[in-house]
Order: C-alpha cells, then sequence, then structure tokens
C-alpha cells in the first residue's frame, strides 16, 4: 500500500498594513507661519506704501476683518484654525471641517466684510475731525469701508465670489469651475491693466488648483472602482484603505510617481504630503440646507451691504476729495 503523502497548502503572503500617517499636531507651528506670512507682508507693504502709519492702518483693517472669520470658524468648530498673510493681496483663515453647510459658509463669509463696513460707517460719521498718527478717522473710515467693499465683489476667490460659489452655484459642477476659470482671468487681466505682473501669480495658482481638482477625480474614480468609499472622514479611514488610496494615488498621480507604492508598505518622505492628498480626496459634505427665502436673504445682506455708502449718500465726490 503506497503511503499517502499529504502536502498542507501554500499560505499566501500577509500584506502588513502598518497605522495611517498622521500629521504631527503642532498649533504653535502654524502661529509662527502666521506670525512670518505678517513680516513679510509688512516688509512688501512698506515698499509699496512708503508710510508707516498707513500700512499699519490697512493691516489693522486686514486683521479685524480676518478676525470676523476666525470668530465665525471658532463657533462652528473649525479645526487647525490659523491667519496667514499674503503680500499684495491681504489674508486669509485657514481650517479644517468635514461637513460644511451653506448656512455655516455664509455666516463666515459675511462675518468678515460686513463688520468692517459697518464699522466704517460709523466711524464716517461720528468720527468727527480725530485722527489716528496724522491720518484722519474720515480717510480711515473710507479704508474700512472700500478694503470691506472690494471684498464683497463677485469674483474668486475673494469673499464675495466664494459666497457666489458656495451659496448659490453648484461648487463642485461645471458651472462653479467656469466662475472660477472666469474668476482667474478677470484677476490676469487687473493684473496686466493696473499693472502689477507679480499678481499674475495668483490666477495663475487658482488655475493649477483647478486643473489639479480635475486630475484627482479621476484618481477618486479608480479608487471608487476598487470598492473603497472616500465618504468618510480621515480619523475612520481604516489603514488598509489608507495604504490602497495611496498605492492607487502614486500609481495614477505624476507628483507621485517617484514614490514607492507597495507592498510592502511603508512611509516615505513625501508621506505628509501623501496624506493631504488623500484627505483631500475624501468627499467633504455640504450639507445643502438653505432655502430659496434663505438664499434670497443672504442675497439682499450682500446688495445692501456693497450699496450701503450709496444709500447713506456717501457720493463719489467725497471719496475723491479725500484722495481716493
Amino acid at each position: 500500500m503506497d503511503e499517502q503523502q499529504s502536502e498542507s497548502p501554500v499560505q499566501p503572503d500577509v500584506v502588513y498594513y502598518p497605522p495611517k500617517f498622521q500629521k504631527p499636531q503642532d498649533t504653535g507651528n502654524i502661529w509662527w507661519r502666521s506670525i512670518l506670512s505678517l513680516a513679510l507682508y509688512l516688509a512688501l507693504g512698506y515698499y509699496i506704501f512708503h508710510s508707516f502709519t498707513v500700512l499699519l492702518i490697512i493691516t489693522a483693517i486686514v486683521i479685524f476683518h480676518e478676525l470676523g472669520h476666525f470668530a465665525a470658524m471658532k463657533i462652528y468648530r473649525y479645526k487647525d484654525l490659523g491667519i496667514f498673510f499674503i503680500p499684495l493681496l491681504g489674508a486669509y483663515v485657514s481650517g479644517s471641517k468635514r461637513e460644511v453647510s451653506q448656512k455655516e459658509s455664509a455666516v463666515i463669509l459675511l462675518a468678515g466684510p460686513l463688520p468692517g463696513i459697518i464699522v466704517g460707517l460709523l466711524l464716517f460719521y461720528f468720527g468727527g475731525d480725530g485722527d489716528i498718527g496724522g491720518v484722519s478717522l474720515s480717510r480711515v473710515a473710507l479704508l474700512l469701508i472700500i478694503l470691506n467693499l472690494i471684498n464683497l465683489l463677485p469674483v474668486y476667490p475673494l469673499d464675495g465670489g466664494q459666497l457666489l460659489h458656495r451659496v448659490f452655484l453648484d461648487e463642485e459642477g461645471w458651472l462653479g469651475k467656469a466662475f472660477v476659470f472666469v474668476s482667474a482671468a478677470f484677476l490676469a487681466w487687473i493684473a496686466i491693466k493696473i499693472p502689477v505682473y507679480p499678481l499674475l501669480i495668483f490666477p495663475a495658482l487658482m488655475l493649477v488648483r483647478l486643473f489639479s481638482e480635475n486630475k484627482m477625480e479621476a484618481v477618486e474614480k479608480k479608487i471608487e472602482a476598487a470598492g473603497i468609499s472616500l465618504d468618510i472622514s480621515y480619523e475612520d479611514l481604516s489603514d488598509e484603505n489608507y495604504w490602497q488610496i495611496r498605492k492607487i494615488l502614486i500609481e495614477e498621480h505624476a507628483a507621485f510617481h517617484d514614490q514607492p507604492a507597495g507592498p510592502p508598505f511603508q512611509y516615505s518622505p513625501k508621506e505628509e504630503k501623501l496624506m493631504t492628498a488623500i484627505e483631500g480626496m475624501l468627499h467633504r459634505h455640504l450639507i445643502q440646507d438653505m432655502s430659496l427665502g434663505g438664499k434670497l436673504f443672504v442675497l439682499l445682506i450682500w446688495i445692501a451691504a456693497i450699496a450701503a455708502p450709496w444709500l447713506l449718500q456717501m457720493e463719489m465726490e467725497v471719496f475723491r476729495r479725500l484722495g481716493f
């Protein structure tokens, strides 16, 4: 009788998935970047205005504006908040939140320019003949009003443009993307018309981001075709799905072709950039919670804010008389 030999089945290689990458939580670093951006903003601002008093007044107006956004985002529990200054352009508040509603967005976007316009109007009518460092309160009031009115223009990425993009347009649809493209073209035209050619970098960055988002959409389709849901927060993303998404991202996105896709899976020097890209693909929820009546109400506030100086008979002659 032949001796029967049994062979144990070959065990497939077990794939090890390390813990997904976690960005170091360093809030101090955020504020150091804010301080450095402010220093650069002041240095270039002084080169343009040649008046430290005017520069400080404009900077104070910008900070007051951004603090309005900051306070509203803080109330709505945004994470990783910071204020960053952009030389020649202004500043912005950075923060993150997975579920963003249209109502919250409207409040946050209007919380910057509306207080500045209101304070400017009060200062203009009740400020008397006072001055700040030799600059009349009337001139300070007009600076407050003008800078905040500019921010309400329906041009992306100004507050008015973001309000139109998020509340009144489908920001992820073709109409929202067309609006961003038209805004970039308009900003490029303004930069050439003034002319201040360094400002061309901003519409260029907008277009780069727009085309990058289109590329990422193709990557997202590949990920979803692999059966991985992107409708999830980063905190709830499993380690396995992190590394599987990362693998597809490296294979499909030219910027990461030089990184090892795995397996074996291991962190790379670009891991924080890979993590940021993965976070960006996880679908942010824009809650459509604003009714038609709510949108009309926001529209009326927007129009009233822009029209306020003229409704209150602040004629253009006043602007010319004060040197604007």
